[in-house]
């Protein structure tokens, strides 16, 4: 979802999900209480932070200056779960829609308008939560991408069925202009955009697993410079460590949303 519709100053051309299509574009949080995950990811990521026009609840997480995730203080209000959720562009909202549920997969909530685009939260046939945004993408989108301050990973039962589910819906290796490359790496299923590697896919999680942990699910991993510093930070401020070593920490803000962050140089 993109929360972000106000161009700074000296912005360049609005990139459209209409040219850049089938790659991550945004990660959004649905949280409880705007002020407490403020603070939080101010304390662990160093974010600062600006509102858009979707209203109070919605703020604009900046990293160095330039936009990195949306938070919508919604979860309650529309009985949401608190998780992080990516996004990936889309040339149609409605026909993105209609092909997750072709092949087997969930619409929770959309499409729905949030001007300057559409948007839908949805789940794949193993359980797996994603949005898609169709409209205009995040203002100097581009630096966005390049800078890489948000990478997601797939987490799924099987990786090579995952990637078929997600290439049908989102036109991966479709050979259309703009289209997202798949490669097979190591056992994992590597998503690149424009050359730059935006997502990979791996197999081994459990549907039926209690903990959620090991369930099908994307994991937000934030690119940072001291791995065991963010971690000790989120404790300090509420959170909780769920593994750690010095290149990767998997950590629970105070709302129970889950996030990973990653040192720059392991992405």
């Amino acid at each position: 979802m993109n929360h972000d519709t106000k161009l700074p100053r000296g912005t360049r051309e609005v990139v459209s999900t209409h040219s850049v299509f089938g790659a991550p574009c945004w990660v959004s949080l649905t949280s409880r209480d705007l002020e407490t995950t403020q603070d939080f990811y101010t304390a662990v990521l160093g974010w600062r932070w600006r509102t858009g026009r979707l209203g109070d609840r919605f703020r604009i997480a900046l990293a160095d200056g330039h936009p990195v995730a949306g938070i919508a203080a919604v979860a309650s209000m529309w009985q949401m779960a608190v998780a992080w959720t990516p996004y990936f562009a889309v040339r149609s909202a409605d026909e993105a829609v209609s092909r997750v549920q072709e092949r087997g997969g969930t619409s929770a909530v959309g499409p729905i308008s949030f001007p300057p685009g559409r948007a839908a939260l949805l789940a794949d046939r193993d359980g797996a939560t994603f949005g898609i945004w169709e409209g205009e993408l995040v203002s100097d989108w581009e630096t966005w991408r390049r800078s890489s301050p948000a990478f997601i990973r797939l987490h799924t039962r099987d990786a090579f069925d995952a990637a078929i589910f997600y290439g049908e819906v989102l036109d991966w290796a479709s050979q259309r202009p703009g289209c997202c490359e798949v490669h097979y790496e190591g056992g994992e299923v590597v998503l690149r955009s424009g050359g730059d590697v935006v997502a990979r896919i791996v197999s081994g999680a459990l549907g039926a697993a209690p903990d959620p942990t090991i369930r099908p699910h994307w994991q937000v991993h934030f690119a940072v410079h001291d791995v065991p510093a963010c971690a000790r930070t989120a404790e300090q401020n509420g959170g909780s460590v769920l593994s750690k070593s010095d290149d990767e920490a998997v950590l629970r803000d105070p709302d129970g949303a889950q996030f990973t962050v990653t040192s720059r140089r392991e992405r």
